[in-house]
């Protein structure tokens, strides 16, 4: 039995149909396909053109760690297709891998260049045995086939170059102020901080209040070192209110007195 208010679900008629095929702009639509079409086919075209295949390297900078044919070898090993398609990011970081290399610039260089320009890094101050930090602190060789002798050394366990390389800088201005050069740092296994001066002279800071206890060796003790360096072969700044002085052998004057019998780390 069929309730009252149901439909029967009718098909239109084949005349209704026919007229909606009808109605459709075919040759709009036909048109409008060709212009994807030929698009797509202009990008393909384009690409391929603009796509040659990298024939030349340009590389500038002020080299004097780092060679040019260096260089060159790492974009020939990292680009792998045509020009349009390098990976630009992925030749910096080959080139910036490179010993002595800080960072670098690369560019597109159309139609079919690559142009890259190399940063050296600046070596402040030796690490360790044979490694070199940059003007940042940072470690950036760890095993230098040549270290430039002339170079502060800073010495410390791994990962404490950045800390080591602070307190040089800070130390170094203000030791210059009063006449004294600045050679070397170093941080020991237990924390304990020691400064070389340039005339052989060691300053012990110990682990504690170093900042207070280098301002007190600038107050205090340096107008002796000033005059007397020649006789001294350390100055022990690890006192709550003096110092104590190690004399060379030969030297026969009496060590200098402090407050306090024993250092206080």
């Amino acid at each position: 039995m069929r309730l009252p208010w149901t439909r029967r679900n009718r098909r239109k008629p084949r005349s209704e149909r026919v007229a909606w095929f009808a109605q459709v702009n075919w040759r709009a639509l036909g048109a409008t396909a060709a212009v994807f079409a030929g698009c797509a086919a202009f990008a393909v075209g384009l690409l391929y053109a603009v796509d040659r295949p990298v024939r030349r390297v340009v590389v500038d900078g002020p080299f004097q760690r780092v060679s040019p044919p260096e260089v060159e070898a790492v974009v020939s090993r990292t680009v792998g297709g045509g020009l349009a398609s390098v990976d630009l990011d992925g030749v910096r970081e080959g080139i910036e891998a490179l010993e002595w290399v800080d960072h670098a610039v690369v560019h597109r260089r159309w139609p079919d260049a690559i142009h890259v320009r190399v940063t050296e890094q600046v070596a402040a101050a030796r690490w360790n045995e044979a490694g070199l930090l940059n003007t940042r602190g940072e470690l950036f060789i760890r095993n230098a086939r040549y270290v430039p002798p002339e170079l502060p050394r800073l010495e410390g366990p791994e990962g404490s170059e950045g800390n080591v390389a602070q307190l040089y800088l800070e130390a170094q201005g203000r030791l210059l102020e009063v006449g004294l050069r600045l050679s070397g740092v170093r941080l020991n296994e237990r924390g304990a901080w020691e400064l070389d001066l340039d005339n052989g002279l060691i300053v012990r800071l110990g682990r504690q209040a170093v900042n207070q206890r280098l301002e007190r060796f600038i107050r205090l003790a340096s107008p002796m070192v000033a005059k007397r360096s020649a006789e001294i072969r350390y100055v022990d700044m690890r006192y709550t209110n003096g110092f104590s002085v190690g004399w060379n052998a030969r030297s026969a004057v009496a060590a200098a007195p402090t407050q306090d019998a024993m250092p206080d780390g």
